[in-house]
């Protein structure tokens, strides 16, 4: 059984892939924050601002199998064309994504993204691997395609990812508005983070555009 946030077909606004056309698959859950506010202040992850409780969004639900997802899916495809690509994200998607789920999507030609905090192991046959460290503890994915990491965040600075196995290192200014009342802001961090990649030239800015285009 998989339980499923929402499902929708956009462009991808963030990092190395920033334009391109994909699914957006959202798991229901995560291991780092509740998603209810009353739990925010003691969260590992404060400042998330994505609703991933339950199966009420936009092509939402729960579904016996992985056919049944990717069945589902595919209908949010344009019919007729290739390059299929598929991003599972969260939430913490690893929570839920097997292997079951990686074959079904290979066998409907999809290549294959995922967008994790790294803190749970992922399976076999992932195309594109995005970290988004959100916690101090070790990272369990500590190599992939891409690491994002938000920016600034007091206990993550970006010196600690560098030797890590990646292929691209993104910062990414926080967003600020979902922050627990009481939780100090930060003075442009937009600022911050271009400073940061001006003096840091491994770390590439990534923005959302998605945001700013006002794209879901």
């Amino acid at each position: 059984m998989y339980s499923i946030k929402e499902a929708f077909y956009s462009l991808q606004g963030e990092g190395a892939h920033a334009g391109r056309p994909a699914i957006f698959c959202r798991f229901t859950g995560c291991n780092l924050w509740s998603g209810k506010e009353k739990h925010r202040a003691s969260a590992q992850c404060q400042f998330c601002d994505t609703d991933f409780i339950g199966t009420d969004g936009q092509n939402g639900g729960k579904f016996k199998s992985a056919v049944d997802l990717i069945s589902h899916l595919d209908n949010l495809w344009p019919v007729g064309t290739n390059h299929k690509y598929l991003i599972f994200t969260g939430g913490e998607p690893a929570l839920q994504l097997d292997d079951e789920l990686i074959a079904a999507a290979k066998a409907s030609h999809y290549t294959l993204a995922i967008e994790t905090n790294g803190t749970l192991p992922l399976p076999d046959g992932i195309d594109w691997i995005c970290v988004s460290p959100k916690t101090a503890e070790p990272l369990v994915v500590n190599r992939g395609s891409e690491l994002k990491l938000i920016f600034p965040q007091e206990h993550l600075p970006p010196n600690l990812f560098t030797d890590l196995e990646f292929e691209h290192f993104y910062l990414q200014p926080m967003d600020q508005s979902a922050l627990p009342e009481g939780r100090e802001r930060v003075d442009d961090a937009q600022a911050q983070t271009i400073r940061y990649c001006l003096q840091n030239p491994q770390w590439r800015l990534s923005l959302q555009t998605h945001k700013m285009l006002g794209i879901d």
